[in-house]
């Protein structure tokens, strides 16, 4: 009996102004070559993301899509939401 796993990027968009990307992951357990288990998992990355972390493919996508102009639109949106007011003793 060989219990094997899989992982693959099923799915990869680009969305919005900021050009989000959204990553579907699909995991597949299998035995003896028939599959007994699947699971997605999804994940959205901002273009502060460092692109050294992310998958080959994701990162590819990324170095097109995420210019120096939506990097620097994204870090003025942030600096544009109110903070969380600090924690008192």
């Amino acid at each position: 009996m060989a219990i094997t796993k899989q992982t693959l990027n099923n799915s990869i968009e680009v969305v919005g102004e900021f050009k989000t990307i959204y990553l579907e992951k699909i995991t597949t357990i299998s035995e003896d070559g028939n599959v007994i288990s699947t699971s997605n998992h999804r994940t959205s990355y901002p273009p502060n993301t460092d692109v050294s972390t992310l998958d080959a493919d994701v990162a590819e996508i990324a170095n097109v899509v995420w210019t120096q102009a939506i990097k620097d639109s994204w870090m003025a949106y942030l600096a544009t939401l109110p903070q969380p007011a600090p924690i008192e003793d």
